[in-house]
């Protein structure tokens, strides 16, 4: 499976920015697809998570409330909405997902894209 992430950019605070994530591959359908991102000199974090079918959806603390994720109409993309956007949450944003588990851990997602820079100005 391969996973694309796009949509990434220069924002200002406050802002509102949706960043993508396109599945392929022979098991692309069916997939529990995550957001984690990880800023400069910090530990990878978990930001949001969705179900194959888009039942259940796990928030991080930091961004409940501004962010929601979805899915695309094709089950194997998901979209990160994110709004009211701060400086804290300027990061590389991934993508993953995973065939058989779902959850807040990285390592419950064996696929992993390759990340979009989000950066956010006061």
């Amino acid at each position: 499976v391969q996973l694309q992430a796009s949509g990434g950019g220069l924002v200002q605070a406050g802002d509102s920015l949706r960043i993508s994530c396109s599945g392929s591959g022979r098991t692309s359908n069916n997939l529990a697809m995550a957001w984690f991102r990880q800023a400069p000199g910090k530990e990878r974090e978990f930001v949001a998570a969705i179900t194959w079918n888009g039942g259940r959806v796990l928030y991080g603390d930091a961004v409940k409330g501004r962010f929601a994720i979805s899915r695309g109409v094709d089950s194997n993309s998901a979209f990160l909405q994110m709004n009211n956007l701060n400086v804290e949450d300027t990061a590389v944003y991934y993508c993953a997902a995973d065939g058989t588990r779902w959850g807040i851990r990285a390592s419950m997602y064996d696929y992993w894209g390759q990340g979009t820079q989000v950066t956010v100005s006061s």
